[in-house]
């Protein structure tokens, strides 16, 4: 039996930080939309089966998408959490999977992601029982910060230095057996726990999933600015594919 992956990508979120308009993974990027050059790197590999995205209830963006992929994407409605529109997607998923079947995660505003890094992921992750997720090391001096006191809100004193030694940070897309991740999800719900990424539910189970090294320019939109790098991004690795294929 071919075990198939099925892609969930939680697309409810608003981006508050973007200050108003439409959802940033709604945005233009390069004359197309943030989630279409999402859902098209998810789709690309053979042992994708389809995506479900999670959207809003009421969301009037989702039916001005441009998509033209060859397999089957499927819509749901997302909920207020993060956790509540994956939960959501994978209801979906169970309709359509085999118990054997995988499920990746994947942001809705990462439109950088590799067709190199995502193999590499795939390949890796579904020989490990926990699954895997795609991070980086921490290159960066940590600061965690005093408790917030007089200062503006955007300003913070220093407490202590963090050591960096063995701490990665998380991206995506984040893989695991389906069964698996929701048993997980709906027992923190049940505890009325809040995960902020898929692996942490896992971990919540015993999991040790697997840190597969990421790509730095898999970057994810959360300012306005981020769309520049981004696009810079996307046209230097278009540029560099027509080079390679230029006669």
């Amino acid at each position: 039996m071919r075990v198939r992956v099925w892609a969930v990508v939680p697309a409810a979120g608003v981006g508050r930080r973007m200050g108003g308009g439409e959802p940033k993974q709604y945005r233009a990027l390069l004359g197309r939309r943030v989630i279409e050059w999402v859902l098209e790197r998810l789709l690309e590999p053979p042992s994708v089966a389809a995506a479900v995205v999670a959207v809003a209830a009421d969301d009037p963006y989702w039916a001005g998408l441009q998509l033209a992929a060859e397999k089957p994407i499927y819509r749901v409605a997302g909920g207020a959490e993060r956790q509540d529109s994956v939960r959501s997607a994978l209801d979906r998923v169970a309709e359509l999977a085999d118990p054997a079947d995988w499920v990746m995660v994947h942001d809705a505003a990462r439109p950088c992601l590799s067709t190199a890094e995502l193999t590499r992921l795939l390949a890796t992750g579904m020989q490990h029982p926990d699954g895997a997720l795609l991070a980086k090391p921490v290159a960066d001096t940590l600061k965690r910060a005093a408790p917030p006191g007089v200062l503006p809100s955007d300003i913070a004193q220093v407490l202590e230095t963090v050591p960096r030694d063995r701490l990665w940070q998380a991206q995506t897309p984040q893989l695991f057996p389906w069964q698996r991740l929701r048993t997980a999800l709906e027992q923190a719900c049940s505890e009325g726990v809040t995960v902020t990424d898929e692996a942490q539910a896992i971990e919540r189970l015993g999991g040790q999933p697997l840190l597969v090294p990421g790509d730095p320019a898999n970057l994810k939109i959360t300012q306005p600015e981020d769309f520049a790098l981004a696009a810079a991004i996307l046209q230097a690795r278009e540029a560099a594919a027509a080079e390679a294929t230029a006669p």
